[in-house]
């Protein structure tokens, strides 16, 4: 009656291992480590840069323990682990000294880090850490608002301008074309202009729906974003603020910033460590600037560094193509490009697609129309120094829609396009939220939280233990088996830990031990009602499922709200409050069950259960009768004692 399968053993012993192996890399500790990241937007970090790096530090005497090359977040770096912070150090201006060879105009951003001591087969299986947030840390939080309405606006304002120059361009007439809100109205006269308005408008803006509207001659077409088009809008103007800011952040040499989108339109910016927030804002509202100028071809291309550079000119040495000899006067800059994605030419290579907003389109064609066969380039700008993204030659006069072909790859075009579009923020950012914590205070959360965690469990479990005895010892090991794996979904999943989060699992903790209650209840009324105690706990523990399932599935719901509506520390509690409700659980019913099967189902012959005092009805009968009542002809009161050893 009370034996599980071999399978179910099987499953509560891989739950275990699990548990163990992806909780242990939070005991290991962390060591001083050296961070290498690219400090230009055209400088990509590749594993050539590990191997550099090795050598530089062997000459040096300063061999790491262990080096990596991580490629798992939007900035590549490369990590060099050492025995202590004086080994740490003299890596760090070893390798500045060695890497940068231009100290004004640095390559590469070297940055102090702290890297886990998890074993490598640990690593292996993906066994990592936990990440500390900044309560627990100490640094800098800001939480962002991106106006998606001004993305919108640029997008639209885009496909206005390109409307104009396809309609110019086919020779099409109408009698006007005007945004309207978030629409575009074009106007005409005659159905045939429409319907031919129609056609080559569609075939060269696909993320624009068209409808008509009107009658006689006063027609109209109206535009408008597709709503998988205006998502994707938003979402590229989120994620180009994103990049952007995870560019500018390497600069402040943080270790193990966060940056990551929450909800639609805000952003977070975690900054371990950093203390100066008046910089930190500094630098991330920073603006870059993109410019589009045309090669002066009175010099050669190969002589840039041996010839003169003639007045009215610039020398870039840095990015692509570089060195090249540029004219300082500016065809168009960054403002009056609206988007830039990845695509492919009429011959099926890859290609960047540029849109240009504005008067762009105008100013570009105005440029280029004597200048066919030249070369043109797009410049970054940022802290007033210049990098070149591509050199191009012009093929045909260009307008508000363009691209860049001879791509080496699809992903040098996407590479490029991520760069045309992060070379700014793609629309402004309020901070509407702020908090700098201190390290010592970091320190001073971690112990409490510990604290009060390992304070809480410790007085449950003796509780139990001494209320329930056997069974109370049985719930004591599956509310340890809960917060083991906890711990390790939550190292599983990367989850950062704040202080939120550990009052969630201390929480969990309580709110865990509830489910055992019941089923220790629910065996000592089957016990009180004359079963015998191996159908007790079975049907003690059948009929507790359905209300600790009730009871978990209203708290989950209440944790799922939080999680979907809350932000911030809010939504960091209920995820481990969610997941906190799905260990239990598990490990209240379906662990514990276990042991009690595997301590009682093997006896035949079983008398009593270890699971404390039992009163029966005649108990409280025999009670009122010494106070005085009447005693009611009934057995004498009788306990379930515990078993004799022999």
């Amino acid at each position: 009656m009370n034996r599980y399968p071999l399978w179910k053993y099987v499953l509560l012993v891989l739950a275990l291992l699990f548990g163990t192996v992806y909780t242990l890399p939070n005991f290991f500790g962390e060591s001083p480590a050296v961070q290498i990241s690219s400090a230009k937007s055209t400088l990509k970090l590749t594993p050539e840069v590990l191997t550099r790096a090795q050598d530089i530090l062997q000459k040096g005497n300063l061999p790491p323990e262990s080096i990596l090359f991580d490629n798992s977040t939007l900035q590549a770096s490369v990590r060099a682990r050492f025995t202590n912070t004086d080994e740490q150090f003299k890596a760090k201006t070893l390798l500045e000294h060695e890497l940068n060879t231009d100290p004004t105009d640095p390559a590469y951003i070297i940055a102090f880090n702290l890297l886990p001591n998890t074993p490598q087969w640990m690593q292996s299986l993906h066994a990592f850490p936990m990440f500390l947030g900044l309560d627990l840390r100490g640094g800098v939080h800001f939480l962002m608002q991106v106006d998606i309405k001004a993305v919108i606006n640029k997008r639209l304002q885009g496909l206005l301008t390109s409307t104009r120059s396809i309609l110019r361009d086919k020779n099409i007439r109408h009698n006007g074309i005007a945004r309207v809100g978030d629409t575009i109205e074009i106007a005409f006269r005659d159905e045939p202009t429409r319907a031919a308005a129609k056609e080559a408008l569609a075939s060269q803006l696909a993320e624009m729906l068209l409808t008509d509207a009107g009658a006689g001659q006063d027609l109209k077409l109206i535009g408008t974003l597709r709503p998988e088009a205006l998502r994707q809008t938003q979402d590229d103007g989120v994620k180009q603020n994103i990049l952007t800011l995870s560019k500018r952040v390497n600069e402040l040499g943080v270790s193990e910033p966060t940056i990551q989108r929450q909800g639609a339109d805000r952003i977070v910016v975690e900054l371990p460590g950093v203390q100066d927030v008046s910089r930190a804002k500094d630098i991330i509202g920073r603006t870059a600037t993109l410019e589009v100028r045309m090669v002066d071809e009175s010099i050669v291309r190969g002589t840039e560094l041996s010839s003169a550079v003639p007045f009215g000119s610039e020398l870039f040495k840095t990015g692509k193509n570089a060195p090249v000899i540029l004219y300082k006067e500016p065809i168009l800059t960054g403002d009056y490009i609206s988007s830039a994605s990845a695509s492919f030419d009429q011959n099926h290579q890859a290609a960047v697609s540029i849109d240009l907003n504005g008067d762009g389109g105008r100013r570009m064609r105005d440029a280029t129309r004597n200048k066919i066969g030249k070369a043109m380039a797009i410049v970054l700008f940022e802290k007033g120094k210049g990098e070149v993204l591509t050199v191009a030659t012009i093929r045909d006069e260009l307008g508000s829609r363009f691209q860049i072909t001879g791509m080496e790859s699809p992903e040098a075009a996407a590479d490029l396009s991520l760069l045309l579009r992060a070379g700014s923020l793609a629309a402004p950012m309020e901070i509407i939220e702020e908090r700098t914590i201190g390290p010592q205070l970091g320190a001073d959360n971690i112990r409490k939280g510990f604290e009060s965690t390992m304070y809480g469990f410790l007085v449950i479990a003796a509780f139990m233990i001494c209320y329930y005895l056997m069974f109370g010892l049985f719930s004591a090991i599956a509310l340890s088996v809960n917060l083991l794996l906890l711990v390790a979904l939550l190292s599983t999943l990367q989850a950062t830990l704040t202080l939120p989060g550990i009052a969630a699992i201390a929480l969990t903790l309580g709110m865990a031990i509830d489910s055992n209650v019941l089923i220790n209840e629910r065996i000592r009324e089957e016990l009180r009602a004359g079963n015998t105690p191996q159908a007790a706990i079975a049907i003690g523990f059948e009929r507790a499922w359905a209300t600790i399932l009730d009871s978990n599935v209203t708290t989950l719901i209440a944790g799922l709200a939080l999680l979907i509506f809350g932000s911030g520390a809010i939504r960091g509690f209920a995820v481990v409050h969610c997941l906190g409700i799905l260990t239990s659980m598990f490990s209240a019913v379906f662990f514990s069950r276990g042991l009690a099967n595997l301590w009682y189902g093997r006896r035949k012959k079983l008398s009593a259960l270890a699971i404390g005092q039992i009163w029966k009805p005649a108990d409280v009968a025999v009670k009122g009768a010494l106070d005085g009542d009447a005693l009611p002809k009934a057995p004498r009161a009788s306990k379930v004692s515990r078993p004799r050893r022999k």
